[in-house]
């Protein structure tokens, strides 16, 4: 199931952002704390795959992304918008 990000936004946290979603991608809240725990759930392992995503939390329309504190925005904003546009 493909997804288009609405919008982005700022989390107090400077290392995580918020991308709201068309539609839901969870009803219940999910959260991954490392790629190794999202094996089994195919959009959140397509998320880790970009470079610099640390953990994911994954609740009605959107997807708050935490990035490693080395990690550049712009390039994990172009892989998560990749990786939640494909099926």
């Amino acid at each position: 199931m493909n997804f288009t990000v609405a919008d982005i936004q700022p989390t107090p946290n400077p290392n995580a952002l918020k991308f709201i979603l068309d539609r839901t991608i969870s009803p219940e809240p999910v959260s991954f704390f490392e790629a190794a725990a999202a094996q089994h759930h195919p959009m959140a392992a397509k998320l880790f795959a970009v470079s610099g995503v640390s953990s994911l939390l994954l609740l009605g329309d959107f997807v708050t992304v935490n990035k490693t504190p080395e990690a550049d925005w712009a390039a994990i904003k172009r892989g998560v918008r990749k990786a939640l546009a494909q099926e």
